[in-house]
């Protein structure tokens, strides 16, 4: 039932984020709000640009220029990309989130990974996003990186997963995939 839930709440979400007109402000997918010491937060739908465009996010510029992805997952997007989309909760407020989501989004344009493949979703400092996707989709931590494919969840990175390198386990994920 869950798996089913899952597959349901994808759907409906990419289905809204392909309807909306990005040029009409009235079409918005996310809200604004500022916590208790004045940062910004944006919680609901997201683009990249939603944050990169931001100057209060100058977070995502200066990290992007960090480092460098993971050559084996690089080679594992770019056999695999049709075959699967990537769904990310985080936190601009967060500080995993605003050092992981570069090193996401370094690995997505080293490897031509497509943006309409990526769904990114605003977490608020509760952990919780407009219609509870949260919930749905089982996420207490952010970030989170969540694999799907037709619909399906095929694996997850929490946080800075199980060894620090978010990109090579994402790539290890998508190796999988057939």
């Amino acid at each position: 039932m869950i798996t089913h839930l899952k597959k349901l709440a994808f759907i409906s979400l990419v289905f809204y984020a392909s309807i909306s007109n990005p040029l009409n402000a009235q079409s918005k997918k996310f809200d604004i709000s500022y916590d208790t010491s004045g940062q910004k937060v944006l919680t609901g739908l997201l683009t990249r640009a939603d944050i990169a465009s931001d100057t209060a996010f100058k977070w995502f510029a200066a990290n992007m220029k960090l480092g460098a992805a993971d050559a084996a997952a690089i080679a594992a997007f770019q056999k695999n990309a049709a075959k699967f989309q990537v769904v990310i909760f985080a936190g601009t407020w967060c500080e995993d989130s605003q050092n992981l989501l570069p090193v996401f989004y370094r690995l997505a344009d080293k490897s031509g990974y497509p943006d309409s493949s990526i769904t990114l979703i605003g977490l608020d400092r509760n952990k919780k996003t407009l219609n509870n996707l949260h919930a749905v989709f089982n996420v207490t931590h952010t970030p989170t990186f969540i694999v799907m494919k037709d619909g399906k969840e095929i694996g997850r990175v929490v946080e800075y997963g199980k060894y620090g390198q978010v990109d090579k386990e994402l790539g290890e994920i998508v190796r999988t995939i057939e």
